[in-house]
This record gives C-alpha cells, sequence and structure tokens, in this order.
C-alpha cells in the first residue's frame, strides 16, 4: 500500500449522483481516472497598441527606425519572415527603403478561463481509521491508503455521514473536483506601411520675357556701276638720260639769257 497527504482542501462542493464522493489525495494514479475540461469565463477583452517610426536607415537585416517622439530604435538581425504590407505587397527587411513610414498595431487579447480538474477513483472500504485515513479496495484489488481532511463529510446511500460513519464492507466512488482560473493572452502584430513619397519634380524654366520689335522694311539695293578695270601698267622701254639731258639744255639757255641781260644792262649805264 502507498499513502500520501492530502495537502489542500476541494476547491468546490464535491458532485456524486447516488454514490459517495468525498475529497482526499488520491495517490496510486494508476488507478485514478483524471478528466480535464476548459470553459471560458467570462468575455476577452483586446487592447491595441499602436507605434509609428520612419526608417533612416536599412543594411542587410538591420533597420534604425526613428519614432515619432525622435528617438532611434535598432533592430538587428530582423528576420527574412517578417513582412510589412505597403500598397499591398508584402516586403521584407531587404526591401523596405529609407523614408518609408512604418507602423505596428500589437493586439493582445485576454481570454479568461476555467480549467476544471476531475480526479475519480472507486473501491471498497477495508478500513477506515477516522477521522483521518482510510484504506480502500481498488477495482484491481489492491489496497490502496487514503488521508481524508480534516471535516469532510461523506454520503452514504443519500445521507450525510462524517468519517466516523464508513464500515468495511461499502462500496464508494469518491471524487476529486479541483477548478483553476487562468488568463489566457495571445497577441497579434499587424505591419503596414506607406511608401515614401517620390522626389519633387524640377521646377519649370523660368518663362523669359519676349518683345516683339517689328521688322523694318529694308531700303530698295542701289544699283552701284561696276568700276572699270585698273589700265595695266605698261612695260618700261626708255632711260631717264633723255630727259637729264633736255634739263641740262634747259638749265644752259636760262644761264645765257642771264648773261645777255646783264651786258645789255652794262652798256646802257
Amino acid at each position: 500500500m502507498i499513502s500520501t497527504n492530502f495537502s489542500k482542501k476541494v476547491a468546490l462542493g464535491l458532485l456524486a449522483v447516488g454514490a459517495l464522493c468525498i475529497a482526499f489525495t488520491l495517490t496510486a494514479s494508476g488507478q485514478v481516472q483524471t478528466k480535464t475540461t476548459t470553459a471560458p469565463e467570462g468575455a476577452p477583452t483586446k487592447t491595441i497598441k499602436v507605434e509609428r517610426g520612419t526608417v533612416v536607415y536599412v543594411s542587410g537585416n538591420s533597420c534604425v527606425i526613428k519614432a515619432e517622439d525622435g528617438t532611434l530604435r535598432h533592430f538587428d538581425n530582423v528576420p527574412d519572415s517578417v513582412t510589412v504590407t505597403v500598397d499591398g505587397k508584402q516586403l521584407n527587411i531587404h526591401q523596405i527603403q529609407p523614408g518609408m513610414v512604418i507602423e505596428r498595431q500589437t493586439i493582445t487579447t485576454n481570454t479568461p478561463r476555467m480549467i476544471t480538474t476531475v480526479q475519480t477513483v472507486t473501491g471498497t472500504v477495508w478500513q477506515v481509521n477516522p477521522p483521518s485515513m482510510v484504506i480502500l479496495t481498488l477495482e484491481d484489488g489492491k489496497n490502496q491508503k487514503f488521508t481524508i481532511p480534516k471535516g469532510q463529510k461523506f454520503t452514504v446511500d443519500g445521507q450525510e455521514t462524517d468519517a466516523f460513519g464508513l464500515r468495511k464492507g461499502m462500496k464508494i466512488d469518491a471524487q476529486k473536483i479541483v477548478e483553476q482560473p487562468e488568463n489566457v493572452v495571445t497577441q497579434q502584430i499587424k505591419r503596414t506601411g506607406i511608401a515614401p513619397p517620390p522626389p519633387p519634380a524640377p521646377k519649370p524654366d523660368v518663362p523669359m520675357l519676349v518683345v516683339f520689335v517689328p521688322v523694318q522694311e529694308a531700303p530698295a539695293p542701289v544699283e552701284v556701276a561696276a568700276a572699270e578695270p585698273a589700265p595695266k601698267q605698261l612695260p618700261k622701254t626708255a632711260s631717264d638720260l633723255p630727259l637729264i639731258g633736255l634739263l641740262g639744255l634747259l638749265f644752259c639757255g636760262v644761264s645765257l639769257s642771264v648773261t645777255a641781260v646783264r651786258s645789255a644792262l652794262a652798256r646802257i649805264a
């Protein structure tokens, strides 16, 4: 026989129809049938956290994002499986660009539920030592010792009794029911982005002020007679000696005339 100590009292009342229900520690796990059920306990609650930032640097699987409060956050070793929905397309870390606005929504859902564990054992009272111990003969013919919590009441044939009312040979079905509340937290992350704006278009050329100047009609062309061609220079055929001789005769004549005039004047005087 194996003995264990009951550490806690049953959280709720014991349920059984037409059978004895007791709360105590069950030791022979091979003879204990355990059934666990889960049921919602109240409506779930959701909280949404929104974070936005602008991509300022991307290199490999790392990026730096500037949050709305001006702080810079460095994300290192971003998996390729993490994507951002931009214009209906799924972009990974290698496809995002500086200037892109990233928004991350973290949706946290809290779902309260109740986990109910029911342990059942069937046996026949072989020995009872009130008020704290009872030995049952289980279905496999082995005896097993159980510790009964202080003040525990039993129901036999629809009547309530304590450990002192148990007798050898009574067939009982014992159940231990434990209800444990639990809050299940799940998170869903949605990432969306806005592509950076296109670069500004170049400024159009400033229009130039155009002044219209009327064109005056040009005067009629004046016909100019064609210049006569210059006469061709004749080739030299004579020398300067005759001219020099002529000048010599002329000077001789002038000299003779002056001498004759002087002679005439001298005779008159």
